[in-house]
């Protein structure tokens, strides 16, 4: 490579653009489609009943795994930008990255509780190496062609947005229609081919992000001068000691918040208290507390236009850590509220014209993104053959997937079937496949059956009535059936994916046609004080009936009417957050080259006012399901709302936030302020998990819709502080905008 140019790189072009960049647009495009695809999953999983071949957990542990998970990812990016900067380079980064996310993958795909989480080991150590590397190797490539460079990571960006776009939809569609299996495990294999295709093709990025070489004392003379932000600040021995305690803390909290919690206390690594103050609390708060303590001892040492300009990242990095924090429930919460409370099914005309439009959403953008892989391969196929077959053979992949969904899609109907329920009574449903059956025919059912102790008496049942022991909410709508039982024996048993025992009981009632039957249910640590051998109850119980897709004989039901429908997957509502990027991005970035462009501060408050509206209009969706209640039919509308709203509030802050960080900053402290960044973003990602583990005991007492108008009211305080406080950190940030 020239020692002065990056010219080598333009010689082969596509679209403008060194044919380079579109072997990196690819490659990050399969990891975000891994990334993305498994990530919609993984909380379905978790929550998906036994005879769902799920884990049956209570939402509250899937959600506090999945923000331990998601913000260790973040975590983990300094560990990989670490390696590659001073170690192995960007592009052993970027080798190892995807190889260990392709194993971790492949053990997700096994589905037992050592693989899984071994498989999310491997997810966030691999993450942390790729995640980071990728952009630095496209800055290299444009070093000496800074003008083209946002046009290339816009590029860039339509490839991570596509990979999430694909992989949220295909790995989504495969794991909540065939099997949890599948959806992991293709995850993996687009993994795998994403690597093969950027290892065979790396060559075309000549020298870059090879191994790194050793600073000259010119270069590093050349970083410490007054003009990069005035003399060198080393950390002294107690703000090490500080950082080394409060990470520590921290990490260890954040591992043991999900494990204390899936186990239900028999694994706490905290589990003391001080004074009824849990263990857990004191950690975290410590921890918090020994950071910004680190930072009353920094930044005062800076010349005053560094510390005011580190003072206004701090505040910028505290909203975005509540930005991510709510923005982060569309996998969680708002995922759950899509299969739990959303009327997913559509008949007749409505079907038909989700089925038509859906269908235009895989494949044309699916077409334009092949379209640029036939231009790539008229540049490169002759030096870079094998990694072209190998980017082909993934494509005809994804097309014979795609096309498989959409075919599926037209033929599914939905039918209206008879069918003895498992205590034995005679119920009716409505399920929606794919497979053909006439009336009068027998069709294959799962009945997810959901059982729970009832508490006439408690604050989340005050509006509910009983009639001929069905449960009715408010508005007269059927929620469940209620069977007084007794309890004929109290037993431990090991718990699926903890490796710990949980208590349960074996639980006598007698059906609608008098026949005796029997049900195991989970007693909680405050039931045990409650019931005992011989203690009679009252049980709730709800079905959740659909098709079989292995065909068992466990429940046959009989088809009584049949229609023309579609049934949304739970998972489909999360690709709306890149199809409207895709869209709404090139309006955003001519706004803020206009005469209109916001400030910083204009653009966090409008960022989070967007925010809140999403929040508000699922909250004014779900203000009609009672308290307590385990399903409803919520009108789509209402979700779709909230990724329009919420993509555009990201529009406002996620693309300019780093961009702010690297102008304010100077490039000597620009690792430094990157990782408080991170950590801001890894801490909005757990924020996220707890948030939507309350989301459960706010629902029970309060309703659904008073967790979405609490995110609601964060959203929009955290909105009114940003623009209110705009004339003081305009100065803080000297005339950087």
């Amino acid at each position: 490579m020239s020692q002065n140019t990056t010219d080598q790189y333009f010689k082969s072009t596509v679209l403008g653009h060194p044919s380079g960049l579109f072997v990196l647009f690819f490659t990050e495009m399969w990891e975000r489609f891994s990334y993305y695809g498994m990530r919609a999953l993984l909380v379905l999983f978790f929550t998906a009943s036994l005879l769902d071949e799920g884990w049956g957990w209570p939402k509250e542990h899937a959600l506090a795994i999945f923000g331990t998970y998601t913000s260790l990812v973040y975590l983990s990016t300094m560990l990989g930008g670490y390696f590659a900067d001073k170690i192995i380079g960007f592009r052993w980064a970027v080798v190892v990255g995807a190889l260990l996310m392709t194993i971790g993958h492949a053990c997700m795909a096994l589905e037992t509780s050592f693989f899984i989480y071994l498989g999310l080991t491997f997810l966030v150590f691999g993450s942390g190496f790729f995640k980071p590397n990728m952009t630095s190797i496209i800055s290299e490539i444009y070093k000496d062609r800074p003008e083209k460079k946002d046009g290339a990571y816009t590029i860039f960006y339509m490839g991570v947005n596509a990979g999430a776009f694909f992989g949220i939809m295909l790995c989504g569609y495969l794991g909540e229609k065939v099997g949890w299996s599948w959806g992991f495990g293709i995850a993996g294999i687009f993994m795998f081919f994403g690597l093969l295709q950027f290892w065979k093709a790396q060559d075309i990025f000549g020298d870059i992000g090879l191994k790194p070489k050793a600073k000259t004392t010119n270069e590093s003379e050349l970083s410490i001068t007054e003009a990069n932000g005035g003399k060198l600040n080393p950390f002294t021995k107690l703000e090490l000691a500080i950082i080394a305690v409060s990470s520590f803390l921290g990490l260890t909290w954040v591992l043991n918040d999900p494990i204390s919690k899936i186990t239900e206390g028999a694994t706490n690594l905290y589990s003391f208290d001080i004074n009824g103050f849990d263990g857990n609390n004191v950690i975290i708060l410590t921890a918090l507390g020994l950071f910004i303590l680190l930072l009353i001892l920094r930044i005062p040492k800076y010349i005053p236009v560094v510390r005011d300009r580190m003072l206004a990242i701090v505040f910028f990095a505290f909203i975005t850590m509540f930005f991510w924090a709510i923005f982060e429930q569309s996998p969680g919460s708002l995922t759950l509220f899509a299969r739990d409370y959303t009327q997913r099914i559509l008949e007749g005309n409505m079907g038909l014209i989700f089925k038509i439009v859906d269908s235009l959403m895989t494949i044309v953008p699916l077409g334009i993104i092949t379209y640029v892989l036939i231009l790539l391969f008229k540049q490169t196929f002759k030096r870079f053959a094998l990694a072209n077959i190998i980017l082909a053979f993934s494509f005809i992949i994804v097309w014979g997937i795609a096309l498989w969904k959409v075919s599926n899609d037209f033929k599914s109907s939905s039918y209206v079937v008879e069918y003895v329920n498992n205590n034995g009574d005679i119920e009716t449903a409505k399920v929606v496949t794919s497979k053909s059956f006439n009336e009068g025919e027998p069709l294959p059912i799962i009945d997810n059956e959901s059982i729970s102790l009832y508490d006439p008496i408690s604050e989340s049942n005050k509006d509910k009535v009983v009639k001929n022991n069905v449960l009715f909410d408010s508005n007269d709508v059927e929620m469940g059936e209620l069977f007084s039982a007794k309890i004929a024996r109290v037993f431990k048993e090991d718990k699926i994916g903890a490796g710990v025992q949980i208590n349960k009981a074996e639980v006598v009632f007698a059906n609608s046609k008098g026949e005796t039957k029997s049900k195991i249910i989970k007693l909680s640590k405050d039931d045990l004080q409650t019931y005992g051998e011989g203690s009679e109850l009252q049980l709730f119980i709800t079905h959740n009936v659909g098709y079989d897709i292995k065909e068992s004989d466990k429940n046959q039901a009989i088809v009584t009417a049949k229609e023309s429908a579609v049934e949304i997957g739970a998972t489909w509502f999360s690709i709306l957050n890149s199809l409207f990027i895709i869209a709404l991005a090139p309006l955003f970035s001519r706004w803020w080259e206009s005469k209109y462009n916001p400030s910083a501060n204009g653009k966090y408050a409008i960022g989070m006012l967007l925010l809140g509206l999403g929040m508000a209009a699922v909250a004014i969706g779900a203000s009609g399901i009672a308290p307590g209640a385990k399903t409803a039919s919520v009108s789509i509308i209402w979700l779709i709302l909230v990724y329009l709203f919420h993509t555009m509030g990201e529009l406002c802050i996620s693309p300019v936030a780093l961009s702010y960080v690297s102008k304010l900053v100077p490039g000597r402290m620009i690792a430094m302020m990157f990782g408080i960044w991170y950590l801001a973003v890894a801490i909005g990602m757990k924020l996220a998990g707890m948030f939507g583990e309350y989301s459960e005991t706010i629902a029970a007492e309060k309703g659904l819709s008073t967790f979405f108008w609490i995110l609601t009211i964060i959203s929009l305080v955290l909105s009114g502080v940003a623009l209110l406080t705009t004339p003081l950190f305009k100065k803080l940030m000297h005339g950087i905008r």
